[in-house]
Order: structure tokens, then C-alpha cells, then sequence
């Protein structure tokens, strides 16, 4: 356990958390996902997680001909909002439990963080293509790493082998209730900044989405109060297609975007629903799109963001047809060194 990390040991009671007949395993856990879950795992986290700022910039707002504010989870531990959710999943866990997790970085890095805080040991499957500082990063953090090539080797297989082998626990990426759950807690503070900016504030919030754990815990929370919608980048937008469709599709590929943290293969199980009752369509930009949003968010708040935590920004910057006000959630900021300088060229 890495030194100066508070460990504390919190009772999990929903431990039959695989059905590997899914690509990302979904647990099984009846209660329902909703605002009391949300604000219970926001109590969790209380001191653990940073309130991260709901920023606005006078030269973004002429940029895009509307009013911007960002929420930018990029300034949270980690770098990404997926400690969040990673918190919400571990705490609830008995000391000492093995995890292992997927991800291309954001979830690897959470789910580390929160197990070396915890006492938990984690294991992380990762692709081989995934930025090296989310790598670097997620070993710097104490979990171990397995690499896997995804355009030809299957991580749900991979994973179930090693948790078979070693008697680890799945905490998904998005298809979990308690990491929607934590994903939620965004959404929470959204409203309160929102409220704070003024009262009665009406704007829609998009939020970055691969397989839609934070946007369906930001629609819940903020159920009633703002319209969310999720944002994906072009080629990869299984969750607007389906929304359109009012079924999952899949994506083509898992390859061929630089916005690597969202490529996922399809919608959730448990996210589709939610976005399906919830949200507005789906928005979908372009990977130039995302890096000059990138370019942007350094330009006019010196913020730094990777383009798949870019696009919902994006999409408040470009895309027409938006309302007057519009809060983009800046997911994530692990950007690599050499493509953030791509990003700053564009400017």
C-alpha cells in the first residue's frame, strides 16, 4: 500500500458480480440505481475525492455563440472522473478482497488509486494501444497490469481466466450499479453549481460517453432538473445510434480514434436503460473536433485535457442546433505529452 493513502474498511454485502455471458460483466444487484444510491456514495467519498470547479471562459462563450460552463473532472485525483465511481465500488468491499478491473486508463487509474487507499490489491487489464502515461501511471499507483492486444485478443476472456485463477472480484468500467452509482456523484455537484451560478439556471449538460457509466449517473442525479446528453466520437457512437434505434448496437471496431478512453464495445446493460428513459440524443464529433477542444481548454483556462475527455466540450463548442447555456463535463485529462502538442498545433 502506497504510503500517506487513508485506508478504511467499509462491509460489502453484493459480491456476485460477474455474468461473463456479457462483454463487460454486469453485477448482479437488485436494488435499484437511483438518487439515494448516488447520494450514499457520495457520502463514502466525502474527503476522498476532490469537489472539482464549474469553469467558464468569456472567449470559449464567443467561440461556440452560447454560454459554456465546464465541469472539469480533469482536476480530479487521478486525473478523471472514474475515481468516483471506483471509490463508490471498493469501499463497499471486505479488506483484502482481490479486484481486477478493464480499462484503456481513466477506470485503471481510479480503481488503483481507490484499492491502494483501501488495501485492496487490484489487477488491471489494459490494451496494449492505451496511452503509456495511463499505463505508467497505473503501475505508479501499485496495481498490476496485464496488457492484451484488442483488436485480437478478448479482455472479458482474459479477465475471467485470471479471476478463475486468482479469486478476484470484477469491478467493471461502467456496467456496475455502485460505480454508476459514484459516476452520480458529478451530477450532484453539477446541480449545486448550477444553482449557484443562478438560480433556476436552465441548461443541458453533455457529458463524454463510451459505455455510459458517468452519463447515466449524471442523467439520474440531475433527473427533473437538466436534460443530459451523451457525446461520442464519429465512428464510435454505438450509444447515439442506439439510443436512435431503441436497441444496443455495437461499434464496427474498437480501434481507429484518438479518443481512446471511450472506445468501448457497445452500450451497457445497465446504462443503456437509463440513457434510454433519461437522456436527449446522442451528439457526435469529429477527432479534429475533439483536439482543437483540447487546444481550447488550454488556450482559454489553461486546462488539460486528452481528447476523449474533450469531446462533450467539443460538442458545446461546435455543434449547432444547442441551447443558449450548456455544461460540458471535461472528463478526463491523461493526456500524452505528444499528442496534447498535436492538439496545441491546431490552435
Amino acid at each position: 500500500m502506497n504510503k500517506g493513502m487513508p485506508m478504511t474498511s467499509l462491509a460489502r454485502t453484493d459480491l456476485d458480480r460477474i455474468d461473463l455471458d456479457q462483454t463487460d460483466p454486469a453485477p448482479i444487484d437488485l436494488a435499484p440505481i437511483d438518487l439515494a444510491r448516488i447520494t450514499a456514495a457520495a457520502r463514502r467519498m466525502a474527503g476522498q475525492i476532490t469537489r472539482t470547479p464549474l469553469l467558464e471562459a468569456p472567449l470559449l462563450n464567443r467561440i461556440a455563440g452560447r454560454r459554456v460552463l465546464i465541469k472539469a473532472e480533469s482536476l480530479q485525483k487521478t486525473g478523471s472522473f472514474k475515481l468516483r465511481g471506483a471509490w463508490a465500488a471498493l469501499s463497499l468491499l471486505p479488506p483484502g478482497t482481490g479486484v481486477l478491473a478493464y480499462s484503456s486508463g481513466n477506470h485503471a487509474q481510479g480503481v488503483a488509486y481507490a484499492g491502494a487507499c483501501l488495501g485492496l490489491p487490484v489487477v488491471v487489464v489494459m490494451p496494449s494501444d492505451a496511452p503509456g502515461v495511463k499505463i505508467a501511471n497505473t503501475k505508479a499507483y501499485g496495481a498490476e497490469v496485464v496488457l492484451y492486444d484488442r483488436a485480437t485478443e478478448d479482455r472479458s476472456t482474459l479477465g475471467a481466466q485470471i479471476m478463475a485463477a486468482r479469486g478476484l472480484v470484477l469491478v467493471p468500467p461502467y456496467d456496475d450499479a455502485e460505480v454508476i452509482a459514484g459516476q452520480g456523484s458529478v451530477g450532484l455537484e453539477i446541480a449545486e453549481q448550477a444553482a449557484e451560478q443562478a438560480a433556476g439556471l436552465e441548461a443541458e449538460v453533455l457529458t463524454c460517453c463510451g459505455g455510459g457509466g458517468l452519463t447515466a449517473g449524471v442523467a439520474l442525479a440531475l433527473e427533473g432538473r437538466h436534460r443530459v446528453r451523451p457525446v461520442e466520437p464519429a465512428g464510435f457512437d454505438d450509444m447515439a445510434r442506439s439510443l436512435a434505434a431503441g436497441q444496443r448496437l455495437r461499434n464496427p471496431g474498437l480501434t481507429g480514434s484518438i479518443c481512446d478512453a471511450i472506445l468501448t464495445p457497445e452500450p451497457g446493460a445497465l446504462t443503456f436503460p437509463i440513457l434510454s428513459r433519461l437522456c436527449g440524443p446522442g451528439l457526435v464529433v469529429s477527432d479534429d473536433q475533439a483536439l482543437r477542444a483540447v487546444a481550447l481548454a488550454f488556450t482559454h483556462l489553461r486546462l488539460v485535457l486528452e481528447p476523449g475527455g474533450a469531446v462533450a466540450l467539443a460538442a458545446a463548442l461546435f455543434a449547432p442546433d444547442l441551447p443558449d447555456t450548456v455544461i460540458a463535463v471535461a472528463s478526463g485529462g491523461n493526456v500524452d505529452p505528444a499528442v496534447h502538442a498535436r492538439a496545441l498545433a491546431m490552435a
